[in-house]
């Protein structure tokens, strides 16, 4: 007796309907994971606005804290903050903050803008926090969020 051995394997159709299928989820799937890294950057944006608001208060309520409205600068956390009106002055913003990693930190003029940074260091056109230090007392500083280019 001669024993055949049949060999069995996908034929070409069901081969053919797996790779269609694949190719429709990989049409679906890549587009949602692109429009998250735009997502990322445009929450991180907004957190660290956020975050500077916050800190701009906490900075204002040491300054009120000790008593001494003469003084121009507080201490927070070991760091200088050199104060304007009360609240952090647009060069010290930053030491009033825990952590803004992904950001590049400049001061044209009497603002702080905090723009956001690709993986590669790169700076993100239209993605930025802007900071602008109290204008006169009693008054609280503009924090301002541009998106666009996120």
């Amino acid at each position: 007796m001669s024993s055949k051995t049949k060999q069995r394997g996908f034929t070409l159709i069901e081969l053919v309907v797996v790779i269609t299928i694949l190719g429709i989820l990989a049409a679906f799937a890549i587009p949602r994971f692109a429009s998250l890294e735009g997502q990322a950057r445009l929450t991180a944006t907004q957190s660290l606005a956020g975050s500077v608001r916050s800190a701009a208060a906490l900075t204002h309520s040491v300054w009120l804290a000790q008593g001494d409205p003469a003084s121009t600068t507080v201490t927070m956390e070991g760091q200088a903050i050199t104060l304007a009106n009360g609240y952090p002055n647009a060069a010290t913003v930053q030491n009033s903050l825990v952590d803004f990693s992904g950001f590049a930190v400049t001061t044209p003029g009497a603002t702080a803008v905090f723009t956001k940074q690709s993986p590669a260091g790169v700076s993100i056109a239209n993605c930025l926090v802007t900071y602008t230090p109290a204008a006169a007392a009693n008054t609280a500083p503009s924090v301002t969020v541009t998106t666009t280019g996120c």
